[in-house]
């Protein structure tokens, strides 16, 4: 059985690593034909703020996913 502490550290590492590989993943995408002139920095803050999105929504449903695995043995 994890600690409080031990879930806490490692969601948050789970959560910076789906970030960080949304992050890599969104970043061979062309945007530049969706972007209207002299909204390069608005463009950049939507870019970050879905991968933030998309980031957690993966991680949380990997942690979901291995808590959902640890509890199937309590189905017999």
């Amino acid at each position: 059985m994890l600690s409080i502490g031990q879930v806490a550290l490692i969601s948050i590492i789970s959560h910076i690593v789906f970030i960080f590989i949304t992050w890599r993943l969104i970043q061979t995408i062309n945007f530049e034909p969706l972007v209207r002139k002299g909204k390069g920095t608005e463009a950049q803050i939507l870019i970050l703020l879905v991968t933030i999105a998309i980031g957690s929504t993966v991680s949380r449903f990997f942690l979901e996913f291995l808590q959902w695995s640890q509890d199937l043995i309590y189905l017999l």
